[in-house]
């Protein structure tokens, strides 16, 4: 049996911010918001600045897992308890794009109900979100290369929809020959190398940290239900909406609810699971993904008829959170700035208010 080192407690020092990063920060915001407002000005309707393509919108419980020992059980976690949440299935970037153009899974699920302190700036909310893609690590360490990465995808958005789709398709052949030697690429996946494969047989990861009590944590969402283990790396046939239609044929044809795993990797050294350096996997071998929740969904509609309008009243961010679980990091810094002048751009323009949802 492996002998984990305990979790180490959060210190303030261990977040330091960027040089310029306040102006980086700013900077990206201005970017952001500026593909959401070409793309809005085009279609006439606003959309998220980044993984604006829904595929599903679910309704949820999630069971928090009875037992859990004493450095796990904290915050949302620190007792057994079911919660309503919603569960959000999507793809960035900021265009609502053929799903041949090939870009990373996303997931965002929004736990109701909860109750206590809340992060700074979601204190009128009783909301816990948790926003995941299918990578464990973030494509750029921090602020100054997630902004060199958002100016390309900047200057590429409502532009050349078909160039895209055969550039993604030679990223996908890239890809698999990278796979094929032992190997993968996160770069690659994000530029639009992502195979095309079932968003339901995927794990997902927050790819940066968090609060866990007085602990530092990333979550991820496994798969536990068979049918969903099955789709792990089932090709997805088909071309504008094929995640879409992929998810609701799974649904559709549910005898009983699905389920996957929340969770929690705590970090235990903070030089080979750094707060900073989102670009970091941090290694299962010396902190495993310790199950504290279960997400389960039952048969129903996954996209309806009004699900771009129940999209428009709702938003998800890693800020919706408990003083328990507050976001850590610059990528996370950053993700409060860039996401509420979103919520706010599309609201405005959409002229429909976002309210968090009351279990």
């Amino acid at each position: 049996m492996n002998a984990y080192a305990p979790p180490i407690p959060y210190r303030p020092d261990l977040e330091q911010l960027e040089p310029e990063e306040a102006a980086q920060i700013a900077e990206l915001e201005s970017v952001f918001v500026r593909m959401a407002h070409t793309v809005a000005e085009r279609e006439g309707r606003a959309h998220r600045a980044v993984h604006a393509k829904g595929h599903a919108l679910l309704e949820a419980e999630l069971q928090v897992e009875d037992g859990l020992p004493p450095e796990l059980a904290q915050g949302l976690f620190a007792r057994s308890g079911q919660y309503q949440a919603i569960v959000r299935f999507s793809s960035p970037p900021a265009e609502q794009l053929p799903d041949s153009v090939s870009t990373p899974r996303a997931i965002a699920i929004k736990v109701l109900g909860v109750e206590g302190p809340r992060a700074m700036g979601a204190e009128e909310a009783h909301t816990q979100d948790f926003l995941m893609v299918n990578g464990p690590a973030f494509t750029s360490p921090g602020v100054k290369g997630f902004l060199r990465s958002a100016k390309l995808l900047a200057a590429t958005t409502e532009r050349m929809p078909l160039t895209k789709q055969v550039i993604s398709a030679t990223l996908r052949g890239m890809e698999r020959a990278v796979e094929a030697a032992g190997g993968e690429s996160a770069k690659l996946k994000g530029l639009g190398g992502q195979p095309q494969v079932h968003p339901l047989g995927e794990t997902y990861f927050t790819q940066v940290p968090f609060l866990y009590g007085p602990y530092i944590a990333k979550f991820s969402l496994a798969p536990i239900s068979p049918s969903l283990l099955a789709l792990h790396d089932r090709t997805l046939d088909g071309d504008a909406d094929a995640q879409r239609e992929a998810i609701a044929a799974v649904f559709d044809g549910l005898a009983e609810p699905v389920e996957w795993a929340l969770r929690a990797q705590l970090c235990r050294d903070t030089t080979r699971m750094p707060i900073e350096d989102a670009s970091v996997e941090w290694p299962e071998a010396e902190s495993p993904h310790i199950t504290v929740a279960r997400l389960r969904v039952r048969p129903q509609p996954a996209w309806r008829d009004d699900a771009s309008l129940r999209e428009d009243a709702l938003a998800f961010a890693p800020w919706h959170a408990l003083a328990a679980h507050r976001p850590l990091g610059a990528i996370n810094r950053a993700r409060r700035v860039v996401m509420a002048a979103s919520r706010a751009f599309r609201a405005d323009f959409n002229r429909c208010p976002i309210h968090e949802p009351i279990a």
